[in-house]
C-alpha cells in the first residue's frame, strides 16, 4: 500500500493512527515533532504526511510553509487540528495542504481524505507571496474546491474585483500593492472561480468564504438539504439558519434538484 508518515506531538494520537492505518494495509512512519518529521521525510520519502498545527517546538504550518519553499512538497499533507477555524484552514491549503481534518478526527474522514490525498498527483510547491502561478493539483477531477493562488494586485486592479459595494482603502502608509486575494475554482456550483478580498473585516471575509462553501455542497449534492447536512456536519435546522443567515439563494438549488 502506502508509506505514510503521521506528525502529531500528542503519543496517543500517533498511536491511534497508526493503529488504524496499519490495520488499512498502509507503512506508518511516526514523529513527535518538527525535526524528526524533517528526518523522516528525507529518509522515508513519504507517500502522504499527516501533519499537526500545533506542536511545541515548530508548528505544522511553519513546516508546510518550510517544505513549500524547499521545493520538498513533493506529497500530499493533510492537516490535523483540535483547534482549527476556517482561517486555519485556509492558510493550510493556501501553503499547499491538500486537507484540512478537525480532531477528534472520526474514522470515515480519515480513512476517506487518505484515500484522497493517495489518489492525487504530487502537489506542486506552495508558490511564494506575489507569484501569479496557480499550482491547481487536479481538483476539479476530486470533486474538490481549491484554493488555487494568492495574488498581491495593485490598487487599480482591487477596485476592479472589489466590484460594487466593496471600498478598497489600504489605509494610511499601506503599499499599493498591499491587496491580497485568494482565488477559489470549484469544481461545481454557480460560480466555477471566485475571488476572495482579505482587505476587509474578518467576519465578512469569513461569511464569503462560509456562503461559497455551502453554495459549492449545495451544487455538487443537487440542492439535498440531508446529503448537504451530512457532508457539511450541521444538523438540518443549523443548516436552514446558516444558509439563510449568509443570504444563499435556496430556490436557485430547489430547481437544479428537480
Amino acid at each position: 500500500m502506502a508509506n505514510i508518515l503521521v506528525v502529531d506531538d500528542e503519543m496517543g494520537i500517533r498511536a491511534l493512527l497508526q493503529e488504524i492505518l496499519t490495520d488499512e494495509g498502509h507503512s506508518v512512519e511516526l514523529a513527535e515533532n518538527a525535526a524528526q518529521a524533517r528526518a523522516l521525510r528525507e529518509r522515508q520519502r513519504p507517500d502522504l504526511v499527516l501533519l499537526d498545527i500545533w506542536m511545541p517546538d515548530v508548528d505544522g504550518i511553519t513546516l508546510l510553509k518550510e517544505w513549500g519553499a524547499g521545493a520538498q512538497l513533493n506529497m500530499p499533507v493533510i492537516m490535523m487540528s483540535g483547534h482549527g477555524t476556517i482561517d486555519t484552514a485556509v492558510e493550510a491549503t493556501k501553503y499547499g495542504a491538500m486537507a484540512f481534518l478537525e480532531k477528534p478526527i472520526t474514522l470515515q474522514k480519515l480513512l476517506r481524505a487518505v484515500e484522497q490525498g493517495l489518489s492525487k498527483p504530487a502537489p506542486r510547491s506552495a508558490a511564494p507571496p506575489g507569484h501569479t502561478g496557480t499550482g491547481a493539483g487536479d481538483a476539479a477531477h476530486a470533486g474538490l474546491a481549491r484554493i488555487e493562488r494568492t495574488d498581491y494586485l495593485p490598487a487599480a486592479e482591487a477596485a476592479h474585483y472589489a466590484g460594487p459595494g466593496h471600498v478598497y482603502n489600504p489605509g494610511s502608509g499601506a503599499s499599493s500593492n498591499a491587496l491580497t486575494t485568494l482565488t477559489i475554482t470549484m469544481a461545481s456550483g454557480p460560480q466555477a472561480e471566485q475571488i476572495f478580498l482579505l482587505d476587509r473585516p474578518l467576519r465578512e471575509a469569513r461569511d464569503a468564504f462560509e456562503k461559497a462553501y455551502f453554495e459549492f455542497h449545495l451544487a455538487r449534492e443537487n440542492g439535498s438539504m440531508t446529503r448537504v447536512a451530512e457532508r457539511t456536519g450541521l444538523e438540518r435546522t443549523h443548516l436552514y439558519r446558516k444558509l439563510k443567515q449568509l443570504g444563499v439563494d435556496l430556490t436557485r438549488s430547489k430547481r437544479g434538484a428537480g
